[in-house]
């Protein structure tokens, strides 16, 4: 079957030989990948009388958006919890909590969990503590009559709080000793706070209760969708441990994945899956594969726990690793002998040095293309380091936005407004890519590019004059360089003969959108394999 792309901007992202991206009128697709590329006249009459129309009605027409760096299955779960992104204040947790209790039937001894707070946006600055979560759990007992455990998530992902109940459940006391790697908050007499961190809380929420496997099946579908909206048609789950894989494995075989899904399996403790999945390494089966390994270095720069070389702004604390150099250079070297990609979670420069360090002098390390994901306090005399030993830097810039006012506190002006150094990478010639870590926050591609063109504040804070990339370059980001992250450039990021149809349609060109606007341009449409997944217009029957 084919298919004519017509009446559209189209925007390749191949580049012809002054570095300028090729235009066109149209695309002719064939089964699903691309036959030809130009004008519209032109590819009419090689399309013959029997080709499928698209009217793209006059908007950008782009290779739809691959996303570098996210947790789907994640994603998936929040959308069964109480969401508290829009609380401000330690009062308006508690409403939301009692509010989304209200709700639905519990039974005694019922997990209320929920994701989403962000202790820099509430009014007391600081953490909530398990006496706030008493709280709501006792006006939700008066209001429901049964008493429930709460366990809360920051926002990163990397802490939060339990409620006193939950914490004697997972048997968090004053005799628990916090891991390797982690912090247990503490009352004066040694009694938790409630507060986990890191290792101490990861450990934890391990142990919470799941939905039931259809469930979670159907959430994951749901945030399949929530991407497509997005334009994003390749979609990373960034921390695959078994129940997660066992999931997206069922799914695949039953044909329930609908674009392509790349795992990252748990370096330290189910390498396993990665091993014992041969179908499913190097290449997709059922649009799911196994890209490589995901390991953590250490935790958030908003959250002061990113291990940095130099103290955080008035202390003199720099965060901490979560492991020994040997054991990173360790990971290092399996990668390598297995011949599987390492994402390694890097936010401060300390880090980040510890992954360059344990990479440097692994022969052959290029030929994996190992990535640092968030790459956030970079310093220059890095950025030479990740070239020499072909490391891709995978940037969290929206950061510049959400945090940016955070970060200037925590880090100071110089270190803040130097986050995800992409001009500087840019001008050594380092591709990299851009993400949104989601669910940390939404997977919304054409703000990451926003962000990194206007490099703003939400307190209108300029974050950083000298790192900002054009247009072009944050798009490129997005698609050529986020293929060949994936070692995928053969098939994805441009619009070319032979690679996938998969598209995005644009409500505006962002080439020619004044820099402040490309946040305002909508998503009309996204496609897959020349199937079209998501309509702005009729949200009804996405898929």
């Amino acid at each position: 079957m084919k298919q004519l792309y017509c009446h559209a901007q189209v925007i390749t992202m191949e580049e012809d030989k002054q570095g300028q991206i090729k235009t066109a009128q149209a695309v002719l697709v064939s089964d699903g990948k691309i036959e030809a590329v130009g004008e519209e006249a032109e590819l009419q009459t090689l399309a013959g009388e029997d080709c499928e129309r698209i009217d793209c009605g006059g908007g950008a027409l782009l290779p739809s958006f691959i996303d570098p760096h996210s947790h789907l299955t994640a994603l998936a779960q929040t959308l069964a919890y109480c969401d508290l992104s829009s609380a401000t204040s330690f009062g308006q947790i508690v409403e939301q909590l009692v509010a989304f209790a209200s709700k639905k039937e519990w039974k005694q001894g019922d997990w209320l969990i929920a994701f989403g707070y962000d202790h820099n946006n509430l009014e007391e600055k600081a953490h909530p503590d398990r006496h706030l979560l008493d709280q709501a759990a006792e006006k939700i007992k008066q209001s429901k009559g049964v008493s429930l455990s709460i366990a809360m998530t920051h926002a990163s992902g990397h802490m939060g709080v339990m409620s006193t109940m939950a914490l004697e459940k997972l048997g968090v006391d004053a005799q628990t000793p916090a891991p390797e790697g982690g912090v247990i908050g503490r009352e004066a007499d040694g009694t938790p706070s409630g507060y986990l961190e890191e290792k101490a809380f990861i450990e934890r929420t391990a142990q919470l209760p799941k939905p039931s496997k259809e469930d979670s099946m159907r959430n994951i579908e749901q945030a399949q969708k929530i991407y497509w909206s997005y334009g994003i048609t390749t979609i990373q789950d960034g921390l695959t441990k078994t129940p997660e894989w066992e999931l997206l494995h069922e799914m695949a075989e039953q044909g329930r994945l609908h674009s392509d899904v790349v795992c990252y399996v748990d370096l330290l403790d189910h390498r396993d899956l990665a091993v014992n999945n041969p179908d499913y390494t190097g290449r997709y089966r059922h649009h799911l594969r196994i890209g490589g390994y995901k390991i953590f270095l250490d935790g958030s720069p908003q959250g002061r726990t990113a291990w940095m070389t130099q103290p955080y702004e008035g202390g003199t604390d720099c965060g901490y690793p979560i492991y020994h150099d040997a054991k990173v250079r360790e990971f290092v070297e399996q990668s390598v002998k297995d011949g599987r990609q390492l994402l390694a979670h890097c936010n401060g420069d300390a880090a980040a040095q510890q992954y360059l360090d344990a990479c440097r002098g692994v022969e052959n390390v290029a030929s994996i293309r190992p990535v640092m994901i968030h790459a956030q306090t970079l310093r220059p005399d890095q950025l030479p380091q990740l070239k020499e030993v072909g490391m891709i830097p995978s940037y969290f810039v929206a950061h510049t936005w959400f945090w940016g006012d955070v970060h200037l506190q925590n880090l100071g002006k110089q270190r803040a407004e130097n986050i995800s150094p992409l001009h500087a990478t840019e001008e050594l010639g380092i591709p990299y890519t851009l993400h949104q870590d989601t669910p940390v926050i939404p997977p919304d591609m054409l703000q990451t590019v926003w962000c990194a063109v206007n490099r703003r504040s939400k307190g209108g804070h300029s974050m950083g004059e000298a790192q900002k990339v054009s247009v072009a370059q944050a798009l490129k980001a997005v698609t050529v360089s986020a293929a060949y992250q994936y070692f995928e450039e053969k098939e994805k990021g441009s619009i070319a003969p032979g690679k996938w149809a998969d598209f995005v349609l644009l409500s505006e060109n962002p080439l020619t959108q004044p820099p402040e606007n490309i946040v305002n341009i909508d998503i009309l449409k996204t496609f897959f394999h020349g199937k079209k997944l998501y309509d702005n217009e009729r949200k009804e029957d996405n898929l």
